[in-house]
């Protein structure tokens, strides 16, 4: 039988735990909580995210008031077309003292990872950060190291641009939970901005708010927020739908539906509510799914996006009372 008391009682730790977060990078992120809201539900939940914007919209500025509101290990790993596997995963470097090999870590690492720019690395490269988020582990010499009990990635890329670019593939944009753009603030919060930047830049000021452990509390309370079997039922009817939508090439996978859900729970989290609501399902559902779908050449020609599929499942799948 379950303590619905205690139950209770620890969801409303984890929503302070979040508002702490969440406040504190508002410091920075000034007319952006929606992109606020949406990293941390991704944090919470266990997923990776994946940014995309136009140069400029704050996209490395949100990751790393992420970083600094969380008294947790942070690195930034910024891809070029010349970078190395050993670059982000670490290297073996031969000690003469004892004759031996001694692993040195690379930036991979660590609690929270800022990649920036992830569509400039080769392949090769992209694949060694593909084993680190699928598997939160990485191969050296034939051996495998566990990575983090935390480990979020927060990868970045501009949308316009595409010399010295490697489109990331399939399987690997499918491995991020949300993908989602910041876009441009208003004018009112353009002009905070510049005053809050007068003198100095906010973001050196801004200190933990908490702890590695709460961070990861936060995690779990998320993994204790009930979901209804006719949640369950509604979310996967909305992933089937891309795979029989016309225009859809390849639809959402399995994972887009465990990762829909999850991030629902950490939505209901926030809102304080034990249990995951059609609302929380629908607020991320394009965010979660659209960027898993390969569309069909004729569709895209015809300017149909998988944004829009998404919107239009939405729209044609009952919602459950």
């Amino acid at each position: 039988m379950i303590d619905r008391t205690k139950t209770v009682a620890d969801s409303a730790i984890g929503q302070e735990i979040y508002r702490k977060i969440y406040q504190n990078i508002q410091q920075v992120m000034k007319g952006q909580s929606t992109a606020i809201r949406n990293l941390l539900a991704a944090f919470a939940s266990g997923g990776h995210i994946l940014l995309e914007d136009y140069p400029g919209t704050g996209k490395t500025t949100l990751a790393k008031a992420l970083a600094s509101s969380i008294d947790a290990k942070f690195k930034r790993i910024q891809f070029t077309p010349d970078l190395l596997p050993s670059d982000i995963i670490g290297i073996s470097i031969f000690d003469q003292g004892d004759r031996s090999f001694r692993f040195h870590e690379g930036p991979i690492f660590a609690n929270i990872v800022l990649v920036d720019e992830i569509n400039r690395a080769s392949p090769r490269t992209q694949s060694a950060l593909l084993e680190a988020m699928a598997e939160s582990q990485v191969s050296v010499d034939g051996q495998v190291k566990p990575l983090q009990d935390l480990f979020f990635v927060i990868a970045t890329q501009n949308p316009i641009g595409s010399h010295g670019t490697y489109p990331l593939p399939e399987a690997q944009m499918d491995r991020f939970a949300i993908q989602y753009g910041l876009g441009y603030v208003s004018p009112e919060d353009e002009v905070q901005i510049l005053t809050d930047r007068l003198q100095s830049n906010p973001l050196n000021q801004i200190q933990p708010c908490v702890s590695l452990q709460e961070a990861i509390l936060l995690k779990k309370q998320v993994e204790q927020i009930r979901v209804s079997e006719a949640m369950k039922r509604y979310l996967v009817e909305l992933v089937h739908g891309t795979r029989v939508a016309e225009g859809v090439q390849l639809g959402g996978s399995p994972r887009s539906s465990l990762a829909l859900m999850k991030v629902a729970q950490a939505l209901a989290l926030f809102d304080g509510c034990e249990f995951v609501t059609p609302e929380h399902i629908q607020e991320l559902a394009v965010s979660v799914i659209a960027h898993r779908l390969v569309m069909q050449p004729q569709a895209r020609f015809s300017g149909q996006t998988a944004a829009g599929v998404v919107r239009d499942i939405l729209k044609t799948i009952p919602v459950p009372a």
